[in-house]
């Protein structure tokens, strides 16, 4: 397994992720991150690329388009093993991110309030982070996909060990993920379920 070069960072719980990213760059590993993500590692002194850089195109459509590119999901699916995906990735200028730690909008939080509206409860639908985190899981041969701050520790402790994590943490990893996005799926699935659409005049 060649060593970790890049990591993909975009949260909506941040806990923890200071001294994550700090080790990170310790490592000489380049981060790319998103909106208020950026800018806190941004704050804490962590240098940060843009994922609009890395990408050549811009967070759109008040943030719903920000990671669902070519560049980001090439760079999380490839193979590395395969000459073919290498190939491709060399002709279509991608680069592989080996890191992806993502984890999604508080849709439980947000419809917790008995005042949420169907509206609110649709922007606060994740797109891109189930999308990036289901493809950095079913990459894990070649990809470390982090959902949860208390796996931070020993990521970095195995990063420092070997270079990268190893298939059986990467493995674990994985696992959480599908787990997540199902508890997620299942979550907005129920609360749609007891929503009148026709009793929401923004959709109307």
């Amino acid at each position: 397994m060649k060593k970790a070069e890049r990591a993909l960072i975009s949260l909506t719980d941040k806990s923890g992720i200071e001294g994550f990213a700090r080790e990170l760059d310790s490592l000489g590993i380049e981060i790319l991150s998103t909106g208020g993500t950026a800018k806190k590692l941004r704050d804490s002194g962590i240098k940060v690329k843009d994922v609009s850089e890395f990408t050549g195109f811009p967070e759109m459509l008040d943030g719903r388009v920000k990671t669902l590119h070519p560049k980001v999901h090439g760079g999380i699916l490839a193979q590395k093993t395969n000459p073919e995906h290498l190939r491709q990735m060399q002709e279509h200028g991608l680069q592989a991110i080996d890191i992806v730690a993502v984890n999604l909008y508080a849709f439980d939080k947000a419809t917790a309030d008995p005042g949420c509206t169907l509206a609110h409860a649709i922007e606060n639908i994740d797109i891109g982070g189930p999308t990036m985190l289901r493809a950095a899981a079913k990459n894990f041969q070649d990809v470390t996909v982090i959902v949860d701050p208390a796996d931070y520790p020993a990521v970095i402790a195995e990063i420092r060990a070997h270079g990268n994590t190893t298939l059986k943490t990467r493995f674990r990893l994985c696992a959480k993920v599908f787990a997540l996005t199902s508890r997620y799926d299942t979550a907005i699935s129920a609360w749609l379920d007891q929503v009148d659409v026709d009793k929401n005049p923004h959709f109307a």
